[in-house]
């Protein structure tokens, strides 16, 4: 916009009256256009949102419901956890659906490690939901066939949840096309299949019947990350299938789900780091020397360790906020 000026001495004050009008209007749209975008990404005293720990409460709603009919039932297959940074006033949030451990036999959304990361996370100022999604009755932590089957019907709930979200965003604050998956051991394999795979590649190699939803298509609508801690992927190939970043968190001794491909068609952390880094896929991988699953110095999937292994979440979970605010959260 061009701005004209009369020249005369008899029209100093007049111009300055003018310019003054002109550029108030410019700070009124700035404030309204702009201030909002800023805002969301905005240093404030505690840090950066969505890296730094910014809020110092947060809010818990507990045993709501993805898929089906609202029940006060924790152990519902569809249940989830929301947690919120309280007194909020930011919309159009990113939301990290955190999917348990257990080897798709056991956990739950109550799992100490889901409760750490979705409060750390929504301290950061993201919506976070632990969700609960369908196990298996049968052994697949001891049988491939089983595990890829159970693993299968994980996913197809983990996208139910993407569906609902996406739904559902302006009840909830959220962005629909900021959604990030993230989990550990079992969770992270959900996030990882539930991003790269189609329905129909991954339906054969499980070798469950044929299913029309979202046949063919890898990349689901609104997934802008995955946050994959001591998971892995059954298949390199299918990273190819959507530019999506990912970051991945594992222990080098790691035995139960290995870092590299060992016999099983499974591929850990630093396999997916390979193949991204030469698909020039976004990726950032930390690697803990020296410990096992779940970030454990010796794993025991009963007894916790006191050997600072809620540190090591911690700092894991720092190290997948730094890296989603840089290649999501920035972007």
């Amino acid at each position: 916009m061009t701005i004209e000026f009369n020249s005369s001495r008899t029209s100093i004050f007049t111009n300055c009256i003018v310019y003054y009008s002109v550029m108030r209007k410019y700070f009124i749209l700035f404030s309204f256009v702009f201030l909002p975008f800023f805002s969301a990404v905005a240093q404030t005293g505690n840090g950066y949102r969505y890296k730094d720990i910014v809020f110092p409460d947060i809010t818990i709603e507990k045993n709501l419901v993805y898929d089906g009919d609202l029940v006060s039932n924790k152990k519902n297959a569809h249940a989830f956890d929301l947690y919120q940074p309280k007194a909020d006033s930011a919309i159009d949030r990113p939301l990290i659906i955190w999917m348990h451990g257990g080897g798709f036999k056991y956990g739950s959304k109550e799992a100490k490690s889901m409760k750490i990361w979705c409060a750390s996370f929504a301290r950061r100022g993201y919506v976070c939901v632990a969700i609960n999604y369908r196990l298996s009755k049968r052994n697949p932590v001891f049988h491939f066939d089983q595990l890829l089957t159970s693993s299968y019907y994980a996913v197809m709930d983990a996208k139910k949840a993407v569906e609902f979200f996406r739904k559902n965003h302006l009840r909830y604050g959220i962005n629909p096309d900021k959604i990030i998956l993230a989990g550990n051991s079992a969770g992270g394999i959900i996030a990882l299949q539930a991003a790269f795979a189609t329905d129909k590649a991954f339906g054969g190699m499980a070798k469950v019947p044929d299913t029309t939803e979202n046949a063919g298509n890898a990349e689901l609508p609104g997934i802008a990350g995955v946050v994959n801690f001591w998971g892995a992927i059954f298949n390199l190939d299918w990273l190819k299938n959507a530019h999506t970043p990912i970051v991945s968190v594992l222990g080098s001794d790691d035995s139960l789900v290995p870092p590299t491909h060992k016999s099983a068609p499974l591929y850990g952390g630093i396999d997916i780091h390979n193949r991204a880094d030469s698909l020039h896929l976004p990726n950032a991988l930390k690697v803990y020397k020296g410990y096992s699953h779940e970030l454990q110095r010796y794993f025991n999937p009963f007894f916790r360790s006191p050997d600072g292994t809620k540190k090591r979440w911690r700092e894991a979970g720092q190290f997948a906020a730094d890296f989603l605010y840089e290649n999501v959260i920035s972007r």
